[in-house]
């Protein structure tokens, strides 16, 4: 999915997963805000789809990067939805660290959908561009003996929502066969990971780009509202995209529409995962600190401004727990509002259209 291009050290906090049992039971009245009625939503997204497409895009379809997960899937099958399979092509773009079971999975869903598709290769490119061996070397600068056939992930501390201390990403690494290891990695080295591994968003967003160009076609985003929200996407990468369908659905909603749309259960049980570095790494040990679900909740109660102390009963989580968990919403959205913003102009350049002679 995805890697952020946050500063480091990122303010992250963390749900306990000992609280997540309990929890499901005590959301209900926050989930039933959560709630849509799939049938409009996928109608209101598609007819949006093909006003942007022919009105302001101006182009003939659709291209979606198909990882076999959730989001990505769900678009694909709303684009289909929205100007059928003829018009949609579906992009699998697998590197040497990507998980196995994702290509099938997508391949799959695009014989489901009818939609012509192809798989790109990105190992070639990013070998090129030196993804693999400028992380690496971020890495031997914190381990020296670390080796290239060794695994590796950043990961965050597990107790963010019971703590203010500052936050501090460790690096864990895992020879064949070996024991893991977790190291505290220093800022300089954790920013050089991060942009030798946003090479992989960039990169296929660059080959998206290149197969609608030559189809004649726009790219579709898959960001999600909380990845969308918290900035949890790539600058140039897999936030580069012409249209966004689900970036105001939470992740709660996606599943919806995802059993609306007849989704395989081969995506939606899958848990959600960065597939970005080599070691496997969920969402939450990297970025989130807390499962969608949860973070659904919470981000709900704050975008309808409902004190942290009104969200106690609903959540299972303290008053001071919840205070943290809105503060880490709130510096997110500042962090990461770089990553939202166009190219910045000293002067305002209007962009005429043209008329008709009189």
């Amino acid at each position: 999915m995805h890697f952020s291009g946050v500063e480091y050290p990122i303010c992250l906090f963390y749900v306990q997963r000992s609280l997540t049992a309990p929890l499901t039971a005590r959301m209900t009245t926050t989930l039933s805000g959560l709630e849509i009625d799939p049938a409009t939503a996928v109608s209101q997204i598609t007819a949006a789809l093909r006003t942007q497409l022919a009105t302001t895009l101006k182009r003939r379809g659709l291209v979606v990067g198909m990882s076999g997960g959730v989001d990505s899937s769900v678009c694909a099958a709303l684009a289909v939805e929205a100007v059928g399979p003829a018009r949609v092509f579906g992009l699998f773009m697998p590197e040497r660290e990507s998980d196995p079971e994702s290509l099938g999975i997508a391949q799959s869903l695009a014989d489901q959908l009818g939609i012509e598709y192809a798989t790109e290769d990105i190992a070639p490119i990013l070998e090129g561009a030196g993804c693999y061996q400028r992380r690496n070397d971020a890495i031997r600068q914190v381990i020296p003996e670390f080796e290239d056939d060794w695994g590796s992930k950043l990961v965050l501390p597990s107790d963010r929502l019971d703590t203010d201390r500052i936050n501090i990403t460790y690096l864990v690494v895992q020879p064949p066969g070996g024991e893991m290891r977790r190291v505290r990695v220093p800022a300089a080295e954790y920013r050089q990971i991060v942009a030798a591994s946003n090479f992989k968003q960039r990169v296929r967003a660059m080959l998206e780009y290149y197969h609608a160009d030559r189809l004649h076609y726009a790219v579709v985003g898959t960001p999600n509202r909380l990845e969308y929200d918290q900035g949890f996407f790539v600058k140039g990468g897999d936030g580069l995209a012409d249209v966004k369908p689900i970036a105001h659905l939470y992740k709660t909603q996606v599943y919806q529409i995802a059993q609306y749309l007849n989704i395989p259960t081969a995506v939606t049980s899958r848990a959600p995962t960065t597939d970005t570095f080599s070691l496997p790494q969920s969402q939450e040990e990297f970025y989130y600190s807390m499962p969608t679900r949860t973070l659904d909740v919470v981000l709900h109660a704050r975008n309808e401004g409902r004190p942290a102390a009104d969200v106690v009963a609903e959540t299972g989580f303290t008053e001071e727990q919840l205070a943290r968990a809105y503060a880490d919403i709130d510096q997110k959205r500042v962090t990461t509002r770089y990553l939202h913003l166009g190219p910045q102009l000293v002067e305002r350049v209007p962009l005429h259209t043209p008329t008709s002679p009189a």
